[in-house]
């Protein structure tokens, strides 16, 4: 047995242990699948900056098949490894990445598909959860589209080195892939502020859709059945997933917002922690994210567009701009014990074409907050 093959049954072993694997199809399909073929190179931090990794590097293959997200693109720009290659490590923002094989295995089985069906990925990546798709699909049942041309390319490379030859085109995934359409499954791997009526459009009714929302706060998977038109409604998934946003869902840098504070704020006493509020772990955290729409956490810094911020201090915090941001957690931290503390687990979501909605506990729920789209 090569030491991939060695690896690839070390992280389905893990994966099952973690309760990310455990449809005996996927499992298969996580086994069989070389992630390394889709990772001959990527970027490792060290401290604010990336190093570049090649294939053959020392602890290259390890990697490639340890469960965690491997950063492959940078600012939008292919070349930046190559630079970092040549002159040393690189400051940049991840703009792609080969994400965590933990959360592909989660997505890829709320997706509940089976063969026959026809499964669209918007966020294309490495190619390699495309894959995956066409491991248990075949091929000729597996769209997938990217925006960047230069990582579709290169992604369908990798897949028929695999060999695996599904639909790869470069497209702007907010319309959905219209000339391949209706979808029976539609799989976005890459996050969206709110849900795009193209895929809706293009899912055939009954069909599931599975995504991450991109929320400052309490992002998250949710899968969400797909109606007549662009209508749908769904669930917020229990199992937690983060993803980079698609491009024209991005939002604004908190650097920036940061950046434009201006003088100090008023002081005040607290209990309550930023992690709770900040911390994907924490029960209180997509609550939080309901209640305090566009506020953006920042190293210890909570902010918004407004110029509203608020600066945690231990016991204290202070706060500043036009609204009084720790004011307004406080407030929602109340409202969220008064509901009980539900967990995301407990909120559902109903797309229509003119609105989109949180709900919890099920779509009549007096309790209801707006989808804010980017």
């Amino acid at each position: 047995m090569s030491d991939a093959a060695r690896l690839r049954r070390k992280l389905v072993r893990r994966l099952r242990e973690d309760g990310a694997l455990t449809d005996p199809r996927w499992t298969a399909a996580f086994r069989t699948v070389p992630r390394h073929l889709f990772l001959p190179r990527f970027f490792v931090t060290q401290g604010e900056t990336w190093d570049a990794v090649d294939a053959g590097d020392h602890g290259w293959l390890a990697r490639c098949y340890a469960d965690e997200v491997l950063v492959t693109q940078l600012d939008d720009d292919s070349s930046l490894w190559h630079k970092a290659r040549e002159t040393g490590p690189v400051p940049g923002v991840p703009t792609c990445s080969s994400s965590m094989p933990g959360i592909m295995a989660i997505m890829l089985e709320a997706l509940r598909t089976s063969y026959g069906d026809s499964v669209l990925e918007i966020g294309t990546g490495t190619g390699y959860n495309a894959a995956l798709l066409c491991h248990l699909l075949g091929s000729a049942a597996v769209s997938t589209i990217d925006i960047d041309a230069g990582l579709v390319d290169e992604a369908a490379a990798h897949l028929t080195s695999a060999g695996y030859q599904p639909v790869c085109a470069v497209a702007d995934g907010r319309q959905g892939f219209p000339s391949r359409a209706p979808f029976d499954r539609v799989l976005c791997t890459c996050a969206v502020s709110s849900i795009p009526p193209a895929w809706l459009e293009q899912t055939v009714p009954g069909g599931l859709i599975v995504t991450t929302l991109h929320r400052p706060l309490g992002a998250g998977l949710v899968r969400i059945v797909a109606g007549p038109g662009a209508t749908g409604e769904g669930r917020v998934l229990a199992r937690d997933g983060r993803f980079m946003p698609l491009r024209a869902h991005r939002g604004a840098r908190p650097s920036l917002l940061l950046d434009a504070i201006d003088g100090p704020g008023v002081f005040s006493s607290t209990s309550l922690q930023l992690r709770a509020v900040t911390r994907p772990s924490s029960p209180f955290e997509f609550f939080a994210g309901l209640e305090l729409p566009g506020v953006l956490p920042y190293a210890d810094f909570l902010l918004h567009p407004d110029g509203s911020w608020a600066r945690h201090h231990g016991d204290s915090v202070e706060q500043g701009g036009p609204r009084r941001l720790w004011d307004e957690v406080l407030a929602a931290y109340d409202a969220w014990t008064d509901l009980g503390e539900p967990r995301r687990s407990r909120f559902g979501l109903t797309i229509t074409p003119t609105s989109q909605d949180f709900w919890l506990d099920s779509p009549d729920s007096p309790h209801h907050w707006p989808i804010h789209p980017s």
